[in-house]
């Protein structure tokens, strides 16, 4: 049986498999935008998965500019992504 976590992204639980990054489980709930551009605040996704463009920064648990990519999840993890909700 595959496990599960269950995290709160934006004010709203987010259940994906134990262990994925978060990334993985954010684009697995159809959220695309992670953050908005601090330039001209458009929307900005996950670009190359391994840490180096950055494009993935969100807030954990009160900590800003967290790589989702890179992080993976642990239950009761809280993320606030300051992007909207695409789905």
């Amino acid at each position: 049986m595959t496990r599960t976590a269950t995290i709160i992204v934006d004010d709203r639980p987010v259940t994906a498999v134990a262990g994925v990054s978060l990334t993985a489980a954010l684009v697995g709930d159809r959220r695309w935008a992670l953050r908005r551009n601090p330039v001209d605040g458009g929307p900005r996704g996950p670009f190359c998965g391994m840490g180096v463009c950055f494009e993935c920064e969100v807030t954990v648990d009160g900590v800003p500019s967290v790589r989702a990519c890179l992080t993976r999840i642990r239950p009761g993890m809280r993320v606030d992504t300051g992007a909207p909700d695409d789905r």
